[in-house]
């Protein structure tokens, strides 16, 4: 006997579709509840925008880690000043026994030594420059000394003292008000504000050559990791970009955020290796003018971390399966010393083919798991190009940190308020994060440049030294 045909009641197909509705709505809110609880874990945003606070993970093994050096960690002392550099020397020795009242004799044995470093009451010297005139006794014409045109150039501030205060502007985050406050208390001498900026306005103009150069040399440049900030400047916004090669770092501000900042800098002919995220400018800069990326992995992590905190389960089930892949090749990357080469670079080749493969099959058909998926059909090989490329890194964090400093130097010193501030910022954060990544003193380089500035003589290079 044939059933009985189902009759389609109208009110059911009616709360069929509302469940339907409801059904999308509720996954829609679902995943914008999931945008909105994105932090510096999850996303690329940076940890001070967390509104709450992650707690910190808990110590190993339940105890909590002492203060100070750890048990096995060498210990680390100062080493002493050479006697070239040590002024005055005191001796302290019990010239007459206390018991017995004769004479002691020193005995030949090295003396204990501490060494105390002190600042003197006033640290400048003040150097009254002076033009005399003299007269000819025989033909009586009179002649007038002239002062260097150096001097002249330096005015009221020597070039060592305007190389100090650039390195307190630029290099320690120091207010104009600070510096003056500085000066006048411990250095001992009243520069006004409007002075100050016009010895940094100096060092500007003598940083010009030295910045010139690193900028010209972008694009002959193996490798090169890209990061970018914004501010705004008198209500427009800016973007500080941050170019960091094996040897410099050069930061250019400039008002787009766009590709065509890359087009700028690095031509349409690029050679090397790019290191950035994935923002759509470096896309679209590889794309047009074919030039190779390492997108960073630890961005990549962090949009695994989202989908694994998810609230579908399809992405959480998706997201832990790359996690885990993902873990597994950074865990090559950190033990490297434990393998031989070869060991090393098999290792590395099938930690990458198994993150690929699990990104790329039985992805689920949810739409945050899909873009994942797509993204690494599409520049897959753009993620694990380390692997084959020697001298690449996975991730784009020494880009990261060099525009580290100039976030907070622009949280303290409140960005800039025009053209001026805007190329003395370029110069003496580049000045300050080539040096440092050189191992050069940036204050000595600050003096040297001061110095052949003043002097009109060509100013020291940035770039190393590789004759």
């Amino acid at each position: 006997m044939d059933a009985p045909a189902a009759h389609s009641c109208p009110g059911c197909e009616l709360l069929r579709a509302e469940l339907a509705e409801l059904r999308e709505r509720f996954a829609l809110l679902e995943a914008e509840l999931a945008k909105a609880r994105k932090n510096s874990s999850t996303s690329s945003k940076p940890p001070s925008s967390d509104i709450v606070k992650p707690a910190p993970p808990k110590p190993v093994g339940g105890k909590k880690r002492r203060r100070g050096g750890q048990p096995g960690h060498p210990r680390h002392e100062r080493v002493l000043f050479t006697p070239e550099e040590v002024g005055p020397r005191i001796d302290y020795y019990v010239d007459v026994c206390p018991h017995c009242e004769c004479r002691t004799t020193l005995l030949p044995e090295p003396a204990r030594v501490m060494q105390q470093v002190e600042v003197v009451p006033k640290p400048i010297v003040i150097t009254e420059h002076r033009e005399r005139s003299c007269i000819c006794p025989n033909c009586k014409q009179v002649f007038r000394g002239e002062i260097p045109p150096d001097i002249r150039s330096a005015g009221l501030v020597g070039p060592r003292l305007t190389a100090l205060v650039a390195f307190l502007k630029g290099g320690c985050h120091c207010s104009f008000s600070t510096i003056r406050k500085f000066l006048r208390d411990v250095v001992g001498v009243t520069i006004s504000r409007g002075h100050l900026r016009n010895l940094c306005g100096k060092v500007t103009d003598s940083l010009a050559a030295a910045y010139e150069e690193l900028y010209h040399a972008l694009p002959g440049q193996a490798v090169l990791n890209i990061d970018e900030t914004g501010h705004r400047e008198n209500g427009a916004r800016l973007w500080t970009w941050c170019f960091r090669a094996a040897t410099f770092t050069l930061f250019k501000i400039d008002p787009s955020r766009s590709s065509e900042v890359l087009v700028e800098a690095l031509g349409e002919e690029f050679e090397g290796v790019i290191g950035c995220d994935y923002f759509s400018a470096y896309r679209k800069y590889m794309r047009d003018f074919n030039v190779l990326v390492q997108f960073c992995l630890a961005h990549l992590l962090r949009d695994i971390r989202f989908l694994v905190e998810h609230p579908h389960r399809s992405n959480q089930a998706y997201g832990k399966r790359i996690l885990k892949a993902a873990r597994t090749l950074f865990h090559v990357i950190h033990h490297r010393e434990a393998y031989t080469p070869e060991a090393f670079a098999t290792a590395l080749q099938d930690a990458g083919d198994e993150l690929h493969a699990q990104a790329i099959y039985q992805v689920p058909d949810v739409k945050e798991s899909q873009n994942l998926a797509a993204r690494f059909r599409k520049h897959g090989e753009s993620y694990l190009r380390f692997i084959t490329t020697p001298g690449i890194d996975p991730t784009n964090n020494v880009a990261e940190q060099a525009i580290r400093f100039v976030v907070i130097d622009r949280l303290v010193t409140q960005g800039t308020r025009g053209e001026p501030g805007r190329r003395w910022s370029e110069r003496i954060w580049s000045t300050m994060a080539t040096c440092a990544q050189q191992g050069r003193s940036a204050f000595e380089f600050l003096v040297e440049t001061v110095c052949a500035h003043f002097a009109g003589q060509p100013t020291p290079s940035l770039l190393p030294n590789t004759s």
